[in-house]
């Protein structure tokens, strides 16, 4: 995006805009009478309209001001706001989004049966109270806009029409800033006006005009009797005007709204995700050569090499504060992604016919930007499960003695290097019968084969699979399982299914923080060196030659008081050399899983920058990418969590054949 694009300046900021109104309407369908939101949702409307307007969306504009009237309506108590208002501005809101992405007008059209909803729902309401009809009130303000408004955007002439519209008028053009013609910029705005207004005005009504400009302008507002009778109402010629004194206004409610939508940008700084993902590339390529740099300095002797293993230790220090200070700027909260399905909840709660409340844990958790937007689909068609499936409508809610209303929970929690999110819901729970007998009928398990709970669960994820009884529009014809496990996998996660019975499912998706650097256990095995992520290693241990054959044939090791299976690495990579005398077991661990791998050499730890596997290797599950080491030799980085699923599962085995 190229910085001196003001409309795709605008498309960003639109679109923030759109989510918080979203937002908005979504909090104010559970509290029909809060007039804060209400005036919070029409004022992120008036700012929509009044900045299309202002960037040539003409057609976002007009068909928002549709809505914005609706909703002036309601904040005036001329109207109620009901659950139909917000569905329909819901539905609007989702036409905006497409007036904004579309340059050709195709989708304006689409906006006039939208527009006959809002029609209807507003026609025939009722005022919310039968006011007295206010009195008259006259307000006195002077504002000057900034030199550079023109050129930014911002129209006097807009503003001036705004404020005719609110009521009967006089407007006196200020000269008094015009500089000599010879130091004359006809860029430059150098007119101030005052203006009397007079009629059934509130405060908030002119700040509303100002709520684009209001940071950087002069403007001075007081409320005050009317200019004498014989003065002309309506605009003036300069001569008319009479210098007059201004000051900055102080902070209004509408300016700290305007505030919070658009922060100032002395205090954030937009900066497109590309360059920051180049940023982290060239981070990681310095991480890689201060590693070579290292190894360079570890390999002599002498006062010059002195000097070289102390600038060594210096880079060392300075990238990795680097980057540490490149993945905070990476990292964002999950509350981000979570906000997201505020709305597809609302949306299946309508169209499922069932009462679904969404409740969410752990906002402030943190998560890599690149690894959180990778997750939004999968988590999609997850949530849709949960409700289209998992919840039971109200009346069997009730029969089953739980509340009417069912409930899925979002949850986010770190624990190491990684994020654990789990979707639950408290419906029936998935029928472990049904899975297994559709996965007979199915082929993918032969009658009477020992499967233990998890392999049975697991069966959901394969391609074609389902148990619903019917196809539905939002789910039920077995695909999208098997690719939210795809993507989790590439992801280097893994996803895990929990069930009780009656009370519901737990998905867990355990996703690494981040998928460019870490911080490493380089191993070897034979001759091959391998990275651990440090993050799931618990400890090492040394693994005797006694323990060693006694663990033949049933890998197990008692480690305080608990049995934990280990798997020999040489065996799992084929590795034909002769085992070290003095092998060490390195326990990882993911959750409360835990499992020991036997390797020949602990080396010591490594900022690992992760490079992608090869599409030749895409089917070897048990590595999640490579690194490049000091000395440019190339080492794999260990799938902890397939590693850890594959010693489980040979300790299953073992206990199922027992």
């Amino acid at each position: 995006m190229s910085q001196a694009d003001p409309t795709a300046a605008f498309r960003i900021e639109a679109g923030e805009l759109l989510d918080q109104i979203e937002q908005g309407l979504l909090d104010l369908g559970h509290r029909l009478d809060d007039y804060d939101l209400i005036d919070s949702i029409f004022r992120g409307l008036h700012t929509l309209k009044g900045s299309g307007a202002m960037f040539g969306f003409d057609a976002l504009a007009g068909f928002t001001h549709h809505c914005e009237s609706a909703f002036d309506r309601v904040r005036k108590r001329l109207a109620p706001a009901t659950a139909e208002l917000v569905a329909v501005i819901l539905a609007a809101q989702d036409h905006m989004r497409a007036l904004l992405d579309d340059t050709t007008g195709a989708s304006a059209p689409a906006g006039a049966a939208i527009i006959e909803r809002l029609h209807a729902a507003m026609d025939g309401a009722s005022p919310v109270a039968d006011p007295a009809k206010p009195s008259e009130r006259v307000w006195r303000l002077t504002f000057r806009l900034p030199l550079d408004a023109m050129a930014n955007g911002s129209n006097p002439l807009m503003l001036l029409d705004e404020l005719r519209a609110l009521g009967e008028s006089r407007i006196v053009a200020l000269t008094d800033r015009i500089p000599p013609i010879g130091d004359l910029d006809p860029t430059e705005c150098h007119f101030g006006w005052d203006v009397t207004l007079r009629g059934d005005i509130s405060r908030n009504d002119i700040d509303d005009v100002f709520i684009f400009v209001m940071d950087d302008m002069e403007l001075e507002i007081a409320e005050g009797e009317a200019p004498p009778s014989d003065e002309a109402t309506g605009p003036a010629t300069p001569t008319e005007s009479a210098p007059r004194a201004t000051a900055v206004a102080a902070p209004t409610p509408a300016a700290d709204e305007a505030a919070k939508i658009l922060p100032r940008a002395s205090e954030t700084v937009r900066v497109p995700a590309e360059r920051l993902d180049l940023l982290m590339d060239r981070v990681g390529e310095l991480v890689i050569v201060q590693s070579r740099l290292s190894q360079l300095a570890q390999g002599g002797s002498g006062a010059a090499n002195q000097i070289l293993h102390s600038i060594s230790e210096e880079i060392e220090r300075l990238a990795g504060e680097l980057r540490d200070t490149m993945m905070v700027l990476r990292m964002v909260p999950v509350a981000t992604l979570f906000g997201r399905f505020r709305r597809l909840v609302h949306d299946l709660a309508r169209d499922t016919g069932k009462a679904i409340e969404l409740v969410t844990e752990g906002e402030t958790t943190e998560v890599d930007k690149t690894v959180m937007e990778r997750l939004a689909d999968p988590m999609v068609h997850l949530i849709r499960n949960s409700c289209d499936h998992g919840l039971e409508t109200a009346d069997d809610r009730v029969a089953a003695g739980k509340p009417a209303t069912g409930q899925v929970l979002l949850s986010a929690k770190q624990a190491g290097g990684e994020v654990i999110i789990a979707i639950r819901d408290d419906g029936r729970g998935i029928d472990r019968e049904r899975v297994r007998a559709k996965a007979e009928a199915q082929g993918l398990l032969q009658p009477g084969q020992v499967a233990t709970e998890h392999e049975v669960l697991q069966l959901i994820f394969h391609p074609g699979f389902s148990t619903a009884e019917q196809v539905t529009n939002l789910s039920g014809r077995g695909v999208g399982m098997d690719v939210v496990k795809r993507t989790i996998e590439s992801l280097r996660g893994t996803i895990d299914v929990t069930i009780v019975p009656g009370q519901g499912s737990t998905i867990s998706l355990r996703i690494p923080l981040t998928l460019a650097i870490i911080d490493g256990l380089l191993i070897r095995v034979g001759t091959a060196r391998y990275v651990i992520p440090l993050s799931a290693v618990e400890e090492c241990i040394e693994l005797s030659l006694e323990e060693d054959v006694r663990s033949r044939g049933r890998s197990l090791i008692t480690l305080r008081e608990r049995l934990v299976p280990f798997m020999r690495l040489r065996e799992i990579f084929d590795t034909q050399t002769p085992p070290d005398p003095h092998q060490k077991i390195v326990i990882i661990s993911t959750g409360s899983d835990r499992v020991g791998l036997v390797v020949d050499q602990i080396i010591g730890s490594h900022q690992t920058v992760i490079k992608p596997m090869s599409p030749v290797h895409g089917d070897v599950t048990i590595f999640a990418g490579a690194t490049i080491l000091g000395d440019g030799n190339v080492a794999l980085i260990l799938d902890v969590a397939q590693l850890v699923a594959l010693g489980q599962h040979r300790e299953e085995r073992l206990r199922a054949a027992a």
